[in-house]
């Protein structure tokens, strides 16, 4: 053997050369503004949603005592949605309406009109006037003590009150959905 001969063959090679990382940011200009107007778009995304789920927070609220009302009768009804109405828009543009202002800025808000001309009617007297079960409950009386039945007009309006009743707190539940500021 010879003398100058390396002991190792392997000793003199060079090691391979590897390729660069391959970087997971793409390499060219158009992506990265793409990736980055992406990014801006799910931040105002998210943002207006929070916004938009904030703000509506006082409908979530009337739509729970809505809810939680045994039996909603037109005065609970009519101070649930002056309470709502009071919270969505300005004081000055809503606390003085009553009577048919009011229920004609009800049907403007929600862009119907049954405040005006459907059930809703009875949210313009709804806080003043009795009850239906106490309209009943005194006729009833009245008409016992004289001995006399109860004329027709009077059993027709129990009968509409109670009718409205059943499709009031739809209108309502509707408007407190659907209405804009």
């Amino acid at each position: 053997m010879d003398k100058d001969a390396p002991a190792d063959p392997l000793a003199g090679l060079a090691d391979i050369p590897l390729p660069p990382v391959v970087s997971l940011w793409p390499q060219t200009w158009p992506s990265r503004i793409v990736i980055a107007v992406l990014a801006i778009g799910l931040v105002v995304a998210v943002w207006w949603l929070a916004h938009r789920w904030w703000a509506n927070r006082y409908r979530r609220a009337a739509l729970a005592e809505l809810d939680a009302l045994a039996e909603p009768t037109a005065g609970a009804l009519a101070l649930l949605v002056r309470r709502t109405a009071l919270s969505a828009f300005p004081r000055a543009d809503v606390a003085a309406l009553s009577g048919t202002a009011w229920l004609a800025f009800l049907d403007r808000s929600y862009g119907g009109t049954g405040f005006t001309q459907g059930p809703g009617r009875a949210l313009a007297a709804g806080p003043y006037e009795p009850s239906s079960d106490d309209v009943m409950f005194r006729t009833a009386r009245v008409h016992a003590r004289t001995g006399a039945e109860a004329p027709d007009h009077e059993r027709a309006w129990t009968r509409a009150v109670r009718k409205e009743d059943t499709t009031l707190p739809g209108l309502v539940r509707h408007w407190i959905r659907a209405h804009h500021a």
